[in-house]
């Protein structure tokens, strides 16, 4: 029986402000990218559980930048995200 690795992306420490915005851009919310890579980014934020499960996140209030994210695991007030295209 063969296991499959996950091949682990290198992560860089970042803790930069960001936002999530919701609705076509009209709904930010502050967050704080504590690491990110090319793959995904770990996000802190105040009330984890009212983020959707796919969002885009950006690093400014202007939501046409940024990344579209999907939320892979919810601990606290922590999220887990990969980048979705």
């Amino acid at each position: 029986m063969m296991i499959a690795a996950r091949k682990r992306v290198a992560r860089k420490s970042v803790r930069q402000s960001a936002w999530i915005t919701l609705d076509g851009g009209f709904a930010a919310r502050p967050c704080i990218v504590l690491d990110l890579s090319a793959a995904g980014a770990k996000i802190t934020v105040d009330d984890a559980g009212a983020v959707p499960s796919v969002f885009r996140l950006a690093f400014s209030r202007d939501a046409r930048e940024g990344h579209s994210c999907k939320v892979v695991w919810r601990r606290q007030g922590t999220l887990g995200v990969k980048f979705i295209r």
